[in-house]
Protein backbone atom coordinates (compact mmCIF):
# COMPACT_ATOMS: atom_id res chain seq x y z
CA UNK A 1 0.00 0.00 0.00
CA UNK A 2 1.69 3.09 -0.85
CA UNK A 3 1.86 5.92 1.92
CA UNK A 4 -1.30 7.93 0.07
CA UNK A 5 -3.72 5.39 1.09
CA UNK A 6 -3.03 5.64 5.09
CA UNK A 7 -1.91 8.25 7.71
CA UNK A 8 0.11 8.30 10.93
CA UNK A 9 -0.55 9.52 14.03
CA UNK A 10 1.92 10.07 16.82
CA UNK A 11 1.27 11.12 20.47
CA UNK A 12 4.33 12.20 22.15
CA UNK A 13 3.48 11.97 26.08
CA UNK A 14 5.44 12.08 29.14
CA UNK A 15 5.07 8.93 29.84
CA UNK A 16 4.60 6.74 26.52
CA UNK A 17 5.12 7.90 23.11
CA UNK A 18 2.09 5.95 20.76
CA UNK A 19 2.57 5.82 16.88
CA UNK A 20 -0.94 4.77 15.27
CA UNK A 21 -0.85 3.61 11.78
CA UNK A 22 -4.69 4.13 10.21
CA UNK A 23 -6.68 4.34 6.81
CA UNK A 24 -10.65 5.43 6.26
CA UNK A 25 -12.83 2.44 5.50
CA UNK A 26 -15.70 3.08 2.87
CA UNK A 27 -18.26 3.31 5.97
CA UNK A 28 -15.99 6.48 6.47
CA UNK A 29 -14.58 5.00 10.05
CA UNK A 30 -11.00 4.78 10.78
CA UNK A 31 -9.25 1.02 10.55
CA UNK A 32 -6.24 0.85 12.67
CA UNK A 33 -3.53 -1.13 10.60
CA UNK A 34 -0.93 -1.14 13.45
CA UNK A 35 -0.06 0.36 16.66
CA UNK A 36 3.45 0.80 18.08
CA UNK A 37 3.73 1.77 21.75
CA UNK A 38 7.33 2.48 24.07
CA UNK A 39 7.97 4.04 27.09
CA UNK A 40 8.72 8.09 26.92
CA UNK A 41 11.78 9.46 28.53
CA UNK A 42 13.13 12.45 28.01
CA UNK A 43 9.54 14.01 28.12
CA UNK A 44 8.59 15.71 31.29
CA UNK A 45 5.26 17.44 31.81
CA UNK A 46 4.95 17.50 28.20
CA UNK A 47 7.87 19.53 27.00
CA UNK A 48 11.08 17.58 25.19
CA UNK A 49 13.59 17.76 27.42
CA UNK A 50 16.10 15.45 26.31
CA UNK A 51 16.33 15.66 22.62
CA UNK A 52 18.64 12.16 22.47
CA UNK A 53 16.07 9.47 24.23
CA UNK A 54 13.29 11.07 22.73
CA UNK A 55 14.32 10.48 19.45
CA UNK A 56 15.25 6.54 20.83
CA UNK A 57 11.69 6.35 22.00
CA UNK A 58 10.03 7.81 19.54
CA UNK A 59 11.83 4.98 16.82
CA UNK A 60 10.80 2.28 19.21
CA UNK A 61 7.68 3.15 18.70
CA UNK A 62 7.61 3.65 14.75
CA UNK A 63 9.39 0.36 14.38
CA UNK A 64 7.34 -1.47 16.32
CA UNK A 65 4.33 0.34 14.37
CA UNK A 66 5.86 -0.14 11.01
CA UNK A 67 6.60 -4.23 12.03
CA UNK A 68 2.92 -4.72 13.45
CA UNK A 69 1.68 -3.32 10.36
CA UNK A 70 4.05 -4.06 7.21
CA UNK A 71 4.05 -0.70 6.57
CA UNK A 72 6.33 1.90 5.92
CA UNK A 73 5.91 5.53 8.47
CA UNK A 74 6.22 8.66 5.99
CA UNK A 75 5.29 11.63 7.80
CA UNK A 76 3.25 12.14 11.11
CA UNK A 77 1.18 14.05 12.84
CA UNK A 78 2.04 15.08 16.08
CA UNK A 79 0.41 16.63 19.22
CA UNK A 80 1.76 19.42 21.49
CA UNK A 81 0.79 19.77 24.81
CA UNK A 82 2.75 21.19 27.97
CA UNK A 83 2.76 23.94 30.52
CA UNK A 84 3.73 26.81 28.24
CA UNK A 85 0.70 26.90 26.35
CA UNK A 86 -1.59 29.21 26.73
CA UNK A 87 -4.88 30.59 25.23
CA UNK A 88 -6.52 34.21 24.77
CA UNK A 89 -9.17 35.74 23.65
CA UNK A 90 -8.80 38.35 20.77
CA UNK A 91 -10.89 40.02 18.37
CA UNK A 92 -10.40 41.98 14.77
CA UNK A 93 -11.76 43.16 11.66
CA UNK A 94 -11.12 43.94 8.04
CA UNK A 95 -12.86 46.82 6.32
CA UNK A 96 -13.85 45.01 2.52
CA UNK A 97 -12.88 47.33 -0.80
CA UNK A 98 -16.21 46.30 -1.87
CA UNK A 99 -19.24 45.51 0.05
CA UNK A 100 -21.10 45.09 -3.47
CA UNK A 101 -18.97 41.80 -3.84
CA UNK A 102 -20.19 38.66 -1.30
CA UNK A 103 -17.90 37.69 1.23
CA UNK A 104 -15.82 34.71 -0.12
CA UNK A 105 -12.87 32.50 1.55
CA UNK A 106 -10.11 35.52 0.97
CA UNK A 107 -11.53 37.60 3.33
CA UNK A 108 -11.94 34.96 5.61
CA UNK A 109 -8.08 34.53 5.17
CA UNK A 110 -7.50 38.08 5.45
CA UNK A 111 -8.93 38.41 8.62
CA UNK A 112 -7.02 35.16 9.82
CA UNK A 113 -4.12 35.70 9.06
CA UNK A 114 -4.26 39.39 10.71
CA UNK A 115 -4.13 37.68 13.69
CA UNK A 116 -1.14 36.29 12.99
CA UNK A 117 0.44 39.48 13.47
CA UNK A 118 -0.12 39.66 17.16
CA UNK A 119 2.29 40.50 18.94
CA UNK A 120 3.26 38.19 21.35
CA UNK A 121 5.51 37.55 24.15
CA UNK A 122 9.25 37.42 23.09
CA UNK A 123 9.71 33.59 22.16
CA UNK A 124 5.87 32.89 21.85
CA UNK A 125 4.35 31.76 18.44
CA UNK A 126 0.57 31.47 17.59
CA UNK A 127 -0.16 27.76 17.02
CA UNK A 128 -3.70 28.03 16.56
CA UNK A 129 -6.17 30.49 15.17
CA UNK A 130 -9.90 29.39 16.08
CA UNK A 131 -12.60 31.93 15.01
CA UNK A 132 -15.35 32.00 17.01
CA UNK A 133 -18.20 33.44 15.31
CA UNK A 134 -18.47 36.41 12.90
CA UNK A 135 -20.05 39.81 12.77
CA UNK A 136 -21.15 41.68 9.02
CA UNK A 137 -21.75 44.83 9.72
CA UNK A 138 -22.53 44.74 13.16
CA UNK A 139 -25.09 41.53 12.99
CA UNK A 140 -23.62 39.34 15.47
CA UNK A 141 -23.76 35.99 15.59
CA UNK A 142 -23.06 34.28 12.74
CA UNK A 143 -21.43 31.19 11.80
CA UNK A 144 -20.44 31.09 8.23
CA UNK A 145 -20.41 34.76 7.16
CA UNK A 146 -19.25 33.37 3.30
CA UNK A 147 -22.01 33.98 0.46
CA UNK A 148 -23.32 37.31 2.60
CA UNK A 149 -22.73 41.11 1.64
CA UNK A 150 -20.96 43.35 3.67
CA UNK A 151 -18.16 46.26 4.25
CA UNK A 152 -17.05 44.93 7.71
CA UNK A 153 -15.78 41.59 8.57
CA UNK A 154 -15.35 41.36 12.11
CA UNK A 155 -14.59 37.85 14.39
CA UNK A 156 -13.98 36.58 17.63
CA UNK A 157 -10.99 34.23 17.77
CA UNK A 158 -9.51 31.89 20.07
CA UNK A 159 -5.41 31.96 19.88
CA UNK A 160 -3.41 29.33 21.04
CA UNK A 161 -0.27 30.20 21.73
CA UNK A 162 3.08 28.05 22.80
CA UNK A 163 6.63 28.66 23.27
CA UNK A 164 8.70 28.94 19.68
CA UNK A 165 11.93 26.74 21.70
CA UNK A 166 9.14 23.36 22.98
CA UNK A 167 7.84 23.35 19.34
CA UNK A 168 10.97 23.30 17.20
CA UNK A 169 12.97 20.71 19.95
CA UNK A 170 9.88 18.58 18.77
CA UNK A 171 10.26 19.37 15.50
CA UNK A 172 13.66 17.92 15.73
CA UNK A 173 12.78 14.64 17.86
CA UNK A 174 10.75 14.19 14.73
CA UNK A 175 13.25 14.72 11.59
CA UNK A 176 15.75 13.05 13.62
CA UNK A 177 13.96 10.24 14.17
CA UNK A 178 14.11 10.22 10.15
CA UNK A 179 10.44 11.20 9.51
CA UNK A 180 8.64 13.96 8.05
CA UNK A 181 6.93 16.41 9.65
CA UNK A 182 3.13 16.85 8.50
CA UNK A 183 1.30 18.62 11.22
CA UNK A 184 1.46 19.96 15.01
CA UNK A 185 -2.00 20.19 16.73
CA UNK A 186 -3.14 20.76 20.31
CA UNK A 187 -3.35 18.13 21.76
CA UNK A 188 -6.79 18.53 23.70
CA UNK A 189 -7.98 19.17 20.11
CA UNK A 190 -6.93 16.01 19.10
CA UNK A 191 -8.27 14.29 22.05
CA UNK A 192 -11.63 16.17 21.80
CA UNK A 193 -11.48 14.82 18.03
CA UNK A 194 -11.73 11.45 19.18
CA UNK A 195 -14.05 11.05 22.23
CA UNK A 196 -16.39 13.62 21.93
CA UNK A 197 -20.12 13.37 20.02
CA UNK A 198 -20.93 16.84 17.66
CA UNK A 199 -24.10 16.81 19.79
CA UNK A 200 -21.85 17.40 22.93
CA UNK A 201 -19.68 19.57 21.51
CA UNK A 202 -23.09 21.82 20.80
CA UNK A 203 -24.66 21.57 24.07
CA UNK A 204 -21.93 22.69 25.90
CA UNK A 205 -18.68 20.00 27.25
CA UNK A 206 -15.77 19.76 28.53
CA UNK A 207 -13.04 17.35 28.12
CA UNK A 208 -10.28 16.71 30.84
CA UNK A 209 -7.60 14.63 29.29
CA UNK A 210 -5.23 13.41 32.32
CA UNK A 211 -2.35 12.40 30.92
CA UNK A 212 0.68 11.24 32.92
CA UNK A 213 2.43 14.61 33.00
CA UNK A 214 -0.24 17.08 32.02
CA UNK A 215 -4.15 17.63 32.40
CA UNK A 216 -5.61 19.42 29.12
CA UNK A 217 -8.56 20.74 29.06
CA UNK A 218 -10.59 22.21 26.36
CA UNK A 219 -14.18 23.34 26.30
CA UNK A 220 -16.78 23.29 23.83
CA UNK A 221 -19.91 25.03 23.43
CA UNK A 222 -22.70 25.75 20.51
CA UNK A 223 -19.98 23.41 18.47
CA UNK A 224 -17.29 25.98 18.38
CA UNK A 225 -14.14 26.02 20.85
CA UNK A 226 -14.29 28.47 23.43
CA UNK A 227 -11.77 27.58 25.80
CA UNK A 228 -8.25 25.01 26.03
CA UNK A 229 -5.48 25.06 28.81
CA UNK A 230 -3.24 22.72 29.55
CA UNK A 231 -1.79 22.42 33.54
CA UNK A 232 0.90 20.76 34.82
CA UNK A 233 0.03 17.94 36.49
CA UNK A 234 -1.30 14.75 35.60
CA UNK A 235 -1.11 10.62 36.67
CA UNK A 236 2.98 11.05 37.81
CA UNK A 237 2.46 12.96 40.42
CA UNK A 238 -0.06 10.77 42.28
CA UNK A 239 2.76 8.02 41.47
CA UNK A 240 5.30 10.28 43.10
CA UNK A 241 3.35 10.89 46.10
CA UNK A 242 2.42 7.27 46.46
CA UNK A 243 6.06 6.54 46.15
CA UNK A 244 6.67 9.37 49.05
CA UNK A 245 4.16 8.62 51.23
CA UNK A 246 4.75 4.91 51.54
CA UNK A 247 8.52 4.75 50.52
CA UNK A 248 8.44 2.47 47.86
CA UNK A 249 10.18 2.37 44.71
CA UNK A 250 8.32 4.33 41.64
CA UNK A 251 7.82 0.91 39.78
CA UNK A 252 5.84 -0.28 42.99
CA UNK A 253 4.49 2.75 43.01
CA UNK A 254 2.79 3.04 40.03
CA UNK A 255 1.46 -0.61 40.20
CA UNK A 256 -0.31 0.24 43.87
CA UNK A 257 -1.66 2.96 41.98
CA UNK A 258 -3.35 1.07 38.88
CA UNK A 259 -4.30 -2.10 40.76
CA UNK A 260 -5.44 -1.45 43.60
CA UNK A 261 -5.77 2.65 43.71
CA UNK A 262 -9.05 4.66 44.13
CA UNK A 263 -10.04 8.35 44.27
CA UNK A 264 -12.55 7.61 47.14
CA UNK A 265 -11.18 7.35 50.00
CA UNK A 266 -14.47 6.15 52.33
CA UNK A 267 -14.26 3.02 49.94
CA UNK A 268 -11.87 0.80 51.88
CA UNK A 269 -12.02 -0.90 55.03
CA UNK A 270 -9.80 -0.31 57.63
CA UNK A 271 -7.97 -3.63 57.54
CA UNK A 272 -7.36 -4.46 54.03
CA UNK A 273 -3.49 -4.96 53.65
CA UNK A 274 -0.97 -4.94 50.76
CA UNK A 275 2.31 -6.51 51.39
CA UNK A 276 5.14 -5.37 48.79
CA UNK A 277 8.48 -7.05 48.68
CA UNK A 278 11.18 -5.53 50.27
CA UNK A 279 14.54 -4.46 48.27
CA UNK A 280 17.28 -6.83 48.30
CA UNK A 281 16.54 -8.82 51.61
CA UNK A 282 14.88 -6.04 53.60
CA UNK A 283 11.37 -7.21 55.29
CA UNK A 284 8.19 -6.75 52.85
CA UNK A 285 5.91 -3.04 53.26
CA UNK A 286 2.51 -3.21 54.70
CA UNK A 287 0.26 -0.91 53.00
CA UNK A 288 -3.39 0.16 54.44
CA UNK A 289 -5.35 0.32 50.98
CA UNK A 290 -7.13 3.30 53.12
CA UNK A 291 -3.96 5.09 53.49
CA UNK A 292 -3.29 4.56 49.74
CA UNK A 293 -6.53 5.69 48.29
CA UNK A 294 -5.71 8.95 50.94
CA UNK A 295 -2.54 9.91 49.38
CA UNK A 296 -4.05 9.63 46.25
CA UNK A 297 -7.60 11.68 47.12
CA UNK A 298 -5.88 14.37 48.13
CA UNK A 299 -3.56 14.49 44.64
CA UNK A 300 -6.66 13.92 42.67
CA UNK A 301 -8.95 16.81 44.41
CA UNK A 302 -6.21 19.08 43.50
CA UNK A 303 -5.95 18.66 40.02
CA UNK A 304 -9.56 18.52 39.93
CA UNK A 305 -10.12 21.89 41.48
CA UNK A 306 -7.33 23.51 39.60
CA UNK A 307 -9.38 22.44 36.32
CA UNK A 308 -12.52 23.20 37.90
CA UNK A 309 -11.04 26.50 38.12
CA UNK A 310 -10.68 26.87 34.46
CA UNK A 311 -14.09 26.10 33.63
CA UNK A 312 -15.15 28.67 35.98
CA UNK A 313 -12.58 31.12 34.23
CA UNK A 314 -14.41 30.50 31.14
CA UNK A 315 -17.75 31.26 32.27
CA UNK A 316 -19.34 28.05 33.12
CA UNK A 317 -21.73 29.70 35.96
CA UNK A 318 -23.00 32.39 33.03
CA UNK A 319 -26.85 30.82 31.62
CA UNK A 320 -25.58 31.48 28.31
CA UNK A 321 -22.35 29.86 28.35
CA UNK A 322 -23.43 27.07 30.55
CA UNK A 323 -21.87 23.61 29.68
CA UNK A 324 -25.55 21.08 29.29
CA UNK A 325 -23.26 17.91 28.52
CA UNK A 326 -20.85 18.49 31.64
CA UNK A 327 -17.85 16.82 31.87
CA UNK A 328 -16.07 14.14 29.47
CA UNK A 329 -12.77 12.21 31.28
CA UNK A 330 -10.24 11.35 28.72
CA UNK A 331 -6.58 10.14 29.22
CA UNK A 332 -4.33 7.22 30.93
CA UNK A 333 -5.67 9.20 34.66
CA UNK A 334 -9.22 9.03 33.85
CA UNK A 335 -9.24 4.93 34.35
CA UNK A 336 -8.19 5.58 38.39
CA UNK A 337 -11.58 4.12 40.18
CA UNK A 338 -13.80 5.80 41.52
CA UNK A 339 -12.60 9.13 39.45
CA UNK A 340 -16.15 9.86 37.92
CA UNK A 341 -17.75 10.13 41.14
CA UNK A 342 -15.31 12.74 42.73
CA UNK A 343 -15.15 14.83 39.90
CA UNK A 344 -19.17 15.01 40.35
CA UNK A 345 -18.79 15.52 43.67
CA UNK A 346 -16.28 18.32 43.14
CA UNK A 347 -18.16 20.07 39.97
CA UNK A 348 -21.57 19.18 40.54
CA UNK A 349 -21.35 18.35 36.80
CA UNK A 350 -22.56 15.41 34.82
CA UNK A 351 -19.21 13.05 33.56
CA UNK A 352 -18.52 10.35 32.01
CA UNK A 353 -15.55 8.29 30.49
CA UNK A 354 -14.52 9.04 26.79
CA UNK A 355 -13.68 6.36 24.64
CA UNK A 356 -12.22 7.18 21.23
CA UNK A 357 -14.26 4.25 19.62
CA UNK A 358 -16.98 6.32 17.74
CA UNK A 359 -14.44 6.73 14.55
CA UNK A 360 -13.10 3.43 14.85
CA UNK A 361 -13.96 0.69 12.64
CA UNK A 362 -15.98 -1.95 14.36
CA UNK A 363 -13.24 -4.58 14.41
CA UNK A 364 -10.52 -2.48 15.89
CA UNK A 365 -8.81 -4.21 18.90
CA UNK A 366 -10.05 -3.80 22.16
CA UNK A 367 -7.02 -2.12 23.42
CA UNK A 368 -7.01 0.88 20.88
CA UNK A 369 -10.50 1.98 22.17
CA UNK A 370 -9.24 2.66 25.95
CA UNK A 371 -9.41 6.35 27.00
CA UNK A 372 -5.17 5.70 27.11
CA UNK A 373 -5.23 6.19 22.87
CA UNK A 374 -7.68 8.74 23.04
CA UNK A 375 -4.59 11.80 21.57
CA UNK A 376 -3.19 9.13 19.55
CA UNK A 377 -6.64 8.67 17.84
CA UNK A 378 -7.33 12.23 17.55
CA UNK A 379 -4.00 13.14 16.04
CA UNK A 380 -4.46 10.03 13.49
CA UNK A 381 -7.79 11.73 12.50
CA UNK A 382 -6.61 14.95 11.96
CA UNK A 383 -4.01 13.18 9.82
CA UNK A 384 -6.74 11.53 7.63
CA UNK A 385 -8.33 14.89 7.24
CA UNK A 386 -5.34 16.75 6.11
CA UNK A 387 -4.51 13.87 3.50
CA UNK A 388 -7.63 14.07 1.93
CA UNK A 389 -7.78 18.12 1.73
CA UNK A 390 -4.06 18.02 0.08
CA UNK A 391 -5.64 14.96 -1.98
CA UNK A 392 -8.79 17.55 -3.14
CA UNK A 393 -6.42 20.17 -3.28
CA UNK A 394 -3.83 18.41 -6.11
CA UNK A 395 -7.04 16.78 -7.98
CA UNK A 396 -8.61 20.51 -8.48
CA UNK A 397 -5.11 21.68 -9.47
CA UNK A 398 -5.22 18.83 -12.11
CA UNK A 399 -8.45 19.38 -13.39
CA UNK A 400 -7.43 22.94 -13.47
CA UNK A 401 -4.85 22.73 -15.63
CA UNK A 402 -7.40 20.54 -18.38
CA UNK A 403 -9.44 22.82 -17.99
CA UNK A 404 -7.17 25.91 -19.49
CA UNK A 405 -6.16 23.43 -21.58
CA UNK A 406 -9.35 21.77 -22.91
CA UNK A 407 -10.80 25.56 -22.96
CA UNK A 408 -13.63 24.57 -21.31
CA UNK A 409 -17.12 26.93 -20.79
CA UNK A 410 -15.74 29.44 -17.87
CA UNK A 411 -19.29 27.92 -15.85
CA UNK A 412 -17.79 24.79 -15.88
CA UNK A 413 -14.62 26.17 -14.56
CA UNK A 414 -16.42 28.03 -11.97
CA UNK A 415 -18.82 25.43 -10.63
CA UNK A 416 -15.08 23.38 -10.43
CA UNK A 417 -13.53 25.64 -8.40
CA UNK A 418 -16.23 25.99 -5.53
CA UNK A 419 -15.37 22.60 -4.24
CA UNK A 420 -11.76 23.55 -3.47
CA UNK A 421 -11.16 22.98 0.08
CA UNK A 422 -9.03 26.12 1.79
CA UNK A 423 -5.83 25.73 2.99
CA UNK A 424 -6.13 26.20 6.28
CA UNK A 425 -3.65 29.13 8.10
CA UNK A 426 -2.25 26.14 10.43
CA UNK A 427 -1.33 24.25 7.37
CA UNK A 428 0.40 27.46 6.09
CA UNK A 429 1.91 27.92 9.68
CA UNK A 430 3.35 24.23 9.71
CA UNK A 431 5.09 24.62 6.14
CA UNK A 432 7.02 27.65 7.76
CA UNK A 433 7.89 25.65 10.25
CA UNK A 434 9.10 22.48 8.26
CA UNK A 435 11.06 25.44 6.44
CA UNK A 436 12.49 26.90 9.53
CA UNK A 437 13.41 23.38 10.22
CA UNK A 438 14.82 22.73 7.02
CA UNK A 439 17.22 25.88 7.02
CA UNK A 440 18.03 25.02 11.02
CA UNK A 441 19.60 21.90 9.79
Amino acid sequence: MEQGKYSVGLDIGTTKIVAIIGKENEYGKIEILGTGKSKSLGVHRGVVNNITQTISSIQQAVEQAEVNSGLKIGSVVVGIAGQHIRSLQHSDYITRPNSEEVINDDDLEKLCNQVYKLVMLPGEEIIHVLPQEYKVDGQCEIKEPKGMYGGRLEANFHVVVGQVSSIKNIGRCIKSAGLDLGNITLEPLASAEAVLSQEEKEAGVALIDIGGGTTDLAIFKDGIIRHTSVIPFGGNVITEDIKEGCSIIEKQAELLKIKFGSAWPGENKDNEIVSIPGLRGREPKEITLKNLSKIIHARVVEIVEQVYVEIKNYGHEDQKKKLIAGIVLTGGGSQLKHLKQLVEYITGMDTRIGYPNEHLAGDSEEEIASPLYATAVGLLMNALETRTNNVLEDEMEQEEEEVLVGQESVAGQSARTKTVPRKSIFDKWSEKLKDFLDNAE
